[in-house]
């Protein structure tokens, strides 16, 4: 059986950040740079979110050089989420106002976009290239800023995962990307923080809640940490890559007492089901969880 670990509130540094970057010097909605959404003109020299100037709009080397190492599995998944802190990335932004050209009028309300994810979650398109962007959606203008911030942004708009260049709609418009990658919540949350993320599989801390409980479930011997094999997606050559997935991030494999029936262990996976939705670390750093019978290893 499968289980998602449930979204509770942002954890309060977060939050804070957000508070402080959501809105202008003088309390008016903004995005995530202090900008006023209201009014906003994203045409010409003065668009004051593209701070990159004179940019080529191009994937940032860095962050090529850690998606070839991460396809070719000369890199982890944390290695990846890693090398995109301090990147410049682009969100895309979609005129939702008509301006009036005749009478002067360029002004056009504007808004960040979020998608709904085949398992009904929230997310936030966001590319590494200009070209990727224009592939994806042709009328989508790009805002160039710093991983961090828009990571922030995507958490102000309520998204639970950012999806690292999604490919077009209709493949006929444009190539797909060399990778799609996503990131999820916990990810999002520690590098908008500044901090470094570790997977949920690779958690000593969460080894060791998981530990107490299996210590306190009746019946229940052992529990192995797993990559879930929603951890797996796919380059666009086809390259099975050990990262970026949307499924299941993390797989708890059940071990019971030898001898045990089936009741028995159906029991056992129900203990360890109720105990984890009190695990307060498991809710924190694991996207999605995955709870399996298993042998011991």
């Amino acid at each position: 059986m499968a289980e998602r670990a449930e979204s509770k509130e942002l954890p309060a540094h977060i939050a804070n950040l957000l508070d402080s970057r959501r809105r202008s010097a003088d309390g008016r909605p903004a995005d995530s740079a202090g900008v006023p959404w209201e009014g906003r003109d994203l045409s010409g020299e003065d668009n004051p979110l593209h701070m990159f100037d004179g940019d080529d709009g191009l994937t940032a080397p860095t962050v090529a050089e850690a998606r070839e190492a991460l396809i070719a599995g000369a890199a982890d998944e944390a290695g990846f989420v890693r090398a995109l802190a301090g990147q410049r990335l682009f969100a895309p932004v979609i005129a939702t106002g008509h301006g009036d050209a005749e009478h002067g009028d360029k002004e056009a309300d504007i808004s960040l976009v979020t998608l709904t994810a085949s398992d009904g979650r929230a997310a936030m398109p966001v590319f590494t290239s200009v070209q990727a962007l224009t592939a994806w959606h042709p009328e989508a203008r790009p805002v160039a800023a710093e991983t961090e911030r828009v990571f922030l942004a995507a958490l102000a708009e309520g998204a639970e995962l950012v999806v690292l260049d999604p490919g077009p709609a209709d493949p006929a418009v444009g190539e797909a990307p060399a990778l799609t990658f996503v990131v999820r919540r916990p990810a999002v949350e520690a590098v908008a923080s500044g901090e470094v993320w570790r997977p949920a599989y690779e958690d000593p801390e969460l080894a060791a809640e998981l530990q107490e409980l299996a210590d306190g479930a009746p019946g229940v011997v052992q529990l192995l940490i797993q990559p879930g094999p929603g951890v797996v997606s796919f380059a666009a050559d086809g390259t099975r890559v050990l990262g970026g997935g949307l499924g299941p991030e993390l797989r708890i494999g059940v071990v019971v007492e030898a001898g045990t029936d089936d009741v028995g262990r159906r029991l056992a996976l129900a203990a360890v089901s109720a105990g984890l939705e009190e695990a307060a670390v498991l809710r924190r750093r694991a996207d999605s969880v995955e709870v399996v019978a298993a042998e011991t290893e």
